[in-house]
């Protein structure tokens, strides 16, 4: 049952395999009684290897964490959702049940190398975390 002073976060994005699964674990990991899911406009199915690798890598990994089409979170109450990618910004659905709704994007790591998904990783925990706090004000 949550408390009354927790909030719940969708993160948006278009195949739902790289950023918003890396900015579902990060704010699930790092934001006190913040929690977050994650979904894709057309969900690809499955979450990019680099990104898994990268949050065991980090600690974060949890083995629920997969990609999810936007049927399984749309009638989910949120206080927040965030879209991470300009397309899901120009094509996210009306939510019934979200509070608020920010862009914030980030450039895709998917086919790029490692180290595009550390960068990733690190840009997602600068920019996203805070504003996902200051939102939730």
């Amino acid at each position: 049952m949550q408390n009354k002073s927790d909030k719940k976060v969708l993160i948006l994005c278009t195949g739902n395999s790289c950023r918003s699964i890396i900015a579902e674990a990060l704010i699930n990991a790092k934001l006190d009684r913040i929690s977050s899911d994650s979904s894709g406009v057309k969900a690809s199915g499955r979450v990019n290897p680099n990104a898994k690798k990268l949050l065991e890598q980090k600690g974060i990994w949890k083995e629920e964490y997969h990609s999810k089409v936007i049927d399984e979170v749309i009638e989910n109450t949120y206080d927040l959702v965030v879209t991470v990618c300009d397309n899901a910004h120009e094509t996210c659905p009306m939510f019934p049940n979200a509070t608020k709704v920010i862009h914030v994007s980030f450039e895709d790591p998917d086919g790029k190398g490692f180290e595009a998904f550390e960068d990733t990783y690190k840009e997602i925990e600068e920019l996203l975390l805070p504003k996902v706090v200051e939102a939730l004000k």
